[in-house]
């Protein structure tokens, strides 16, 4: 059903429109194909290990799939399994005269302990204006930004003779890597205003407020169950910002990790006691026995130095000067809107 009101408040709140039944126009909006799923439960590290260990030599097998290797954790215990001579794929943001977050660096510190052929993707604003909007278009809703850099790698990878390209998804969400939404017990207003990107009454004239996702993990004693409500709400729409680019492109996404069920409780103490994703700090510690755990960082994505002299949007709908003090990853998702919504009363999609 048609309700751009709705998918436009959604989508500010939680980069995706929450109910399905709901797009922008006539045309449903783009989910993860149906798969089937062997789930494999573990307990420990070394299930983990195993089961990595498998799965890999098994997509390798043929030589037609590419690492995407980034410098964290999830994807460098990855390169450990990879065939020596295997492709590995890294993104790097470009700024003219400035120097950003760049993880190409670390990753190529694991890519050459392992053998394999490191490619750096560098992404452009010009590479964010070229395919945000084919990008639209496939999903039928405005996108992450981290979907172009994603997009990019695929076609690179495609055009180099692969079919399928593996990532170190969903980690985070699984094994506890969001460990500052983990840190402490939420209660349901403190949790909207911490969780949500953008407000949406904060941008747009007409709006509604989705807190059901929200809403549903909230607990007798008032606190929200974070871990239920990111495997939940937030698992389905990680995954899609992976499988829209990379489909686009002709390219299998492999979600490595979201085959796996943890078999116990997640360790909420050992979490807020400075160790998340444990299961795979472990790995990590025995294949870079002379390196530290990196430091989490969020997919490259130099929006703050992009969008720092946008002037905001321009549209009838949303405030002026709505923008102003946002972050750059907030403007990105008010200047995306603003773009699908142009595209959407085009009649292109």
């Amino acid at each position: 059903m048609k309700d751009i009101t709705y998918c436009a408040s959604s989508f500010l709140m939680y980069r995706d429109v929450i109910n399905k039944n709901k797009s922008f126009n006539d045309k449903p909006i783009f989910i993860s194909p149906p798969q089937k799923k062997l789930i494999n439960k573990i307990r420990n590290s070394e299930q983990l290990e195993q089961f990595l260990k498998n799965k890999i030599q098994s997509l390798t097998s043929d030589g037609k799939t590419a690492l995407a290797l980034s410098g964290g954790v999830d994807s460098a215990i990855l390169a450990k399994y990879m065939p020596e001579g295997s492709t590995a794929y890294t993104f790097k943001c470009i700024v003219p005269n400035k120097v950003v977050a760049d993880e190409s660096v670390q990753a190529s510190i694991y890519a050459k302990m392992y053998n394999l052929k490191h490619k750096i993707i560098e992404i452009s604003w010009e590479d964010m204006e070229r395919y945000s909007t084919a990008l639209m278009l496939n999903k039928n809703a405005p996108i992450h930004s981290i979907e172009v850099q994603i997009y990019k790698a695929a076609l690179e990878a495609k055009n180099d003779g692969f079919t399928r390209i593996i990532f170190g998804e969903p980690a985070d969400i699984l094994f506890g890597g969001l460990d500052k939404l983990l840190s402490k017990d939420w209660t349901i207003g403190d949790f909207i205003n911490r969780y949500c990107y953008v407000l949406p009454y904060k941008v747009l004239k007409d709006y509604v407020m989705e807190l059901d996702p929200i809403i549903n993990h909230c607990l007798p004693n008032g606190y929200i169950d974070v871990h239920n409500f990111l495997m939940e709400s937030v698992h389905e729409s990680d995954v899609i910002e992976y499988e829209n680019p990379c489909s686009l492109a002709g390219l299998q996404f492999i979600g490595i990790y979201d085959e796996i069920e943890l078999a116990t409780t997640l360790d909420i103490t050992r979490i807020r006691n400075g160790d998340p994703k444990y299961l795979i700090t472990e790995l990590f510690k025995k294949y870079y026995p002379n390196l530290s755990p990196p430091q989490k960082l969020p997919f490259p994505r130099a929006v703050n130095e992009w969008l720092k002299d946008w002037e905001g949007p321009k549209r009838k709908e949303f405030w002026p000067r709505c923008t102003d003090s946002m972050t750059g990853d907030q403007r990105w998702m008010v200047y995306i809107l603003e773009k699908f919504l142009n595209l959407n009363e085009s009649g292109d999609i």
